[in-house]
């Protein structure tokens, strides 16, 4: 009895605290999915419109653009820092030596506040004085014009979000690793299984919760990717780095279109929680 009414009691006094954590959640979305559905403008009063902003983004090749760029920029990123992730992570778990002063160099990139990566990129990749033209050329091969080439430029920043977010991958990896139990890759070793075996057979099927883990984070990330595009190329050269994000910023602060910013927003929410579904229930499936 006394057990209950403690249990009781805990319930309502963390009540308070997760009504305010859902209004905080429920409120903003719910506001953006109002404006979605109504013509507003800065100055004029709301008009609802039902989906007539959705009838415009089916119509509208800025946002099949946007929408092409940022998948591409969600596929590219996620694969490099899944592979290149497991990679280091696995690397650095079988290593014993220096792991402290290794765990903590790798934290430094995603730690970075995105300003400072921002403007690292424009710096080393500026094609009048950047370094990473000087060591081309050194190496005698030609300079590159990185975030101002449209051929190049989504590739550019799908590398900085690699680089900065592969050591957040690794260390989920290296840690999902240590907690597997040891004994079913020492009988491997002995049944003779070599390291490539043995990495196929055991070691990716027992990581996939993690692995899949470490996708749900990096997906909901990739596709709400805004800050270091705006920083380093505002969705240029053109149109070539106009991702979603930046294509509702545009348009809600620069045209004052709230209504169609926040349905390509809207429609945006929707893809990140289709993807975190995907995995969700994948994650499922390979739990063991």
């Amino acid at each position: 009895m006394a057990r209950a009414r403690l249990s009781s009691s805990f319930h309502w006094m963390a009540a308070p605290a997760v009504i305010f954590a859902a209004g905080m959640i429920v409120f903003p979305f719910g506001y953006a999915i109002w404006l979605s559905l109504s013509d507003v403008a800065l100055g004029a009063d709301p008009r609802f419109i039902g989906l007539g902003n959705f009838a415009r983004l089916l119509a509208d090749e800025e946002f099949w653009n946007g929408l092409r760029l940022t998948l591409f920029l969600y596929v590219v990123s996620l694969s490099l820092q899944l592979v290149l992730g497991t990679w280091l992570g696995l690397l650095l778990a079988r290593s014993r030596s220096a792991q402290g002063l290794v765990r903590t160099i790798m934290v430094s990139p995603f730690m970075l506040p995105p300003v400072v990566v921002g403007m690292m990129a424009i710096v080393i990749l500026d094609p009048s004085f950047g370094i990473a033209n000087w060591l081309l050329e050194q190496a005698g091969l030609p300079p590159g014009l990185w975030l101002s080439d449209p051929d190049t430029v989504m590739l550019t920043i799908a590398a900085l979000d690699t680089w900065q977010w592969t050591p957040f991958v690794a260390l989920i990896v290296m840690g999902g690793y240590l907690s597997l139990p040891q004994d079913v890759f020492e009988a491997a070793e002995i049944d003779g299984a070599n390291g490539w075996w043995r990495f196929r057979r055991v070691t990716l099927p027992l990581l996939a919760p993690t692995l899949i883990t470490a996708a749900v984070l990096r997906s909901v990330d990739i596709l709400r990717f805004f800050d270091i595009i705006y920083l380093t190329t505002q969705g240029g050269p053109g149109t070539a780095s106009t991702t979603l994000n930046i294509l509702a910023y545009r348009r809600g602060f620069e045209f004052f279109d709230l209504g169609y910013a926040s349905a390509i927003m809207v429609t945006l929410s929707a893809i990140v929680f289709g993807s975190v579904l995907v995995f969700t229930r994948l994650r499922r499936a390979v739990t063991w």
